[in-house]
């Protein structure tokens, strides 16, 4: 799926079937399924047992989706989205906040360090002074790394 998401939860005035949400979303049925396991979605059964998906389904899916994307593990995401209580569902939510804030943080150092290493022509990227410049401003303090001391 592309880095900005977004997700089409229009769909036609009768329910879906598993295979049609799975096909909607770019997802294997199986996943649907499980998510369904993990008591994140609780479709319609209708005659043989069979699920179908209301407009209010597709929501839940895309939710599921991008939180999965931003990395909130699926328990998390059912406190979230089964949270009666704003404050309870605030809680899970900032403490994703949180780690989602370091990654982003660990991306955009991992981001630069390539850019750097794309602006380098020496020979030995190690040797560059504009890398190691880089380097040594993005390296944790302490022992363990050798920098220009």
């Amino acid at each position: 799926m592309p880095a900005m998401i977004r997700l089409n939860v229009d769909m036609k005035s009768s329910p879906m079937t598993i295979g049609q949400v799975a096909d909607h979303f770019g997802l294997p049925a199986h996943v649907l399924r499980h998510w369904e396991s993990m008591g994140l979605l609780s479709p319609v059964r209708v005659a043989g047992g069979r699920r179908r998906y209301t407009r209010d389904d597709l929501f839940r899916v895309a939710s599921i989706v991008i939180a999965k994307q931003a990395g909130l593990p699926l328990p998390d995401i059912r406190t979230f989205l089964a949270a009666g209580d704003p404050a309870a569902r605030k809680d899970v939510l900032r403490h994703n906040h949180r780690a989602l804030q370091a990654k982003m943080a660990a991306l955009r150092s991992a981001l630069d360090l390539l850019e750097a290493g794309m602006n380098c022509s020496h020979e030995d990227i190690t040797t560059c002074p504009n890398y190691r410049a880089h380097l040594a401003g993005a390296a944790p303090e302490g022992p363990g790394f050798v920098g220009d001391r």
